[in-house]
């Protein structure tokens, strides 16, 4: 019997997870009430739909159409630029509400988080079900955007109840209802499975998530690698994965894009966005004691094709100056004269536990000393008065032209309140002046 092989207890863990509902453009429409049923996309900076509203996927367009693309499809179509720094405010508004009901809540993505709500029935005088659905109709009546809940016995079923249906969706997963929602759950819908993988199950006749379930231990064992196998225990309600409240920091790597408008051919130009990617992809490793031991670059021509070279490093360090000359052999292997670029990146690859400066025959240890302290000291001014503070040489040149621009500038970016610099933005509301002439 189907049961058998799942738990026979409804509720052993109640596990939650919130997604916004095109979060983006959510937070515009709550921000300009004004906007609400009208085609709406973000990202006219990116000259790419960064996040389409439903209106506008209803008119076929998606996440990461080219801009005249999705100006084709819906001539009406409204486009507005990222404002990251506005919907990081939703974000931890949105958190902050789930709190209220449980103190261990894992955020997941900007717009997305697990919450753990296990044996909080007694205290909050609700069951699981109510308790979640409560958790949605707080956020959207305080934060003012829409958000579809899933709650199940484990993260991988709390993350297929959230995507049972969208938008505005409540899905519950209960232990013992388990079996009719991954009945009908391709493979590869399943959330942490790839295209690989599922493309491996099919050939091994596994067609759905409750195939897969149903799969004995041994076979699990024998044929998948252990993120699969965990996978698996989690579809069948043995909780594997706990609610992480603790901010990430561990990573195998760490990447830092920068797209820019119009196109850039400019060398020295080119290199100062990647010098700057390499530097804020270094403060994240340095903040996370984390060391690579190998760097990738690449660059994206305007017609989304790119090159990249990766290099070893002599000694694992997320001090940019110790390796800015490899990051200038790297970038003239991928730069080519006359090619417009769209966008510049860096990877940081092999992050183990940054030990420190460790010196090597034929170094001059005091220099290497002395950039140690350096960045001891450019870290704390980081904190005080704002990333790249003190910064590379090469990269001020992001500093003297900016990234360019696509379209208006966002509404909080012409705001300077007082105390403000233009690297450091108190966390405060956004203002937004009242738009002329709106579609």
């Amino acid at each position: 019997m189907e049961h058998h092989i799942f738990t026979l207890h409804s509720w052993p863990k109640a596990i939650l997870h919130i997604d916004g509902d095109a979060f983006f453009t959510s937070c515009e429409e709550a921000i300009h009430p004004e906007l609400r049923g009208k085609p709406l996309i973000t990202g006219g900076e990116r000259g790419i739909v960064a996040c389409a509203n439903y209106a506008a996927k209803g008119r076929g367009i998606t996440r990461g159409v080219p801009l005249h693309q999705a100006l084709a499809l819906c001539p009406d179509l409204i486009v507005l630029p990222s404002d990251y720094e506005t919907y990081s405010l939703f974000s931890r508004r949105i958190f902050s509400v789930v709190r209220r009901f449980t103190p261990q809540v894992e955020e997941y993505s900007i717009d997305e988080a697990f919450a753990d709500i296990t044996g909080m029935r007694r205290v909050l005088h609700a069951s699981y079900e109510d308790i979640a659905y409560a958790i949605k109709v707080r956020v959207e009546k305080e934060v003012g955007i829409g958000v579809t809940v899933g709650l199940s016995i484990t993260k991988v079923l709390a993350k297929i109840a959230s995507t049972h249906k969208k938008p505005d969706g409540f899905t519950v997963i209960s232990g013992r209802n388990i079996p009719s929602y991954l009945a009908n759950l391709p493979v590869e819908a399943i959330w942490g499975i790839g295209h690989a993988t599922s493309n491996y199950m099919r050939k091994l006749g596994i067609r759905s998530a409750l195939d897969f379930a149903r799969l004995p231990e041994n076979t699990v064992r024998h044929r998948f690698v252990k993120p699969v196998r965990e996978i698996w225990h989690e579809l069948r309600g043995e909780a594997v994965y706990s609610v992480e409240t603790e901010e990430k920091s561990r990573y195998n790597s760490i990447s830092r894009m920068k797209t820019f408008a119009p196109p850039a051919e400019d060398r020295a130009y080119l290199y100062a966005q990647l010098s700057r990617n390499l530097e804020s992809a270094c403060i994240k490793a340095r903040r996370h004691s984390l060391a690579p031991q190998k760097i990738a670059v690449f660059l994206k021509t305007q017609s989304f094709r790119s090159t990249g070279s990766e290099a070893r490093l002599n000694r694992p360090s997320a001090r940019p100056l110790e390796f800015s000359h490899l990051l200038t052999t790297l970038f003239d292997t991928v730069y080519e004269p006359g090619i417009r670029y769209r966008a510049t990146g860096i990877i940081l690859l092999e992050l183990i536990p940054d030990v420190g400066v460790q010196y090597c025959l034929f170094e001059d240890p005091l220099r290497l000393d002395k950039i140690e302290r350096l960045y001891v000291a450019a870290d704390a001014l980081a904190r005080k008065y704002g990333k790249h503070t003190i910064h590379l040489g090469g990269s001020h040149l992001v500093d003297q032209r900016g990234a360019g621009t696509r379209g208006e500038p966002t509404a909080r970016s012409q705001v300077r309140f007082i105390g403000e610099t233009g690297r450091r933005h108190l966390g405060l509301p956004v203002l937004h002046p009242p738009k002329k002439n709106t579609p």
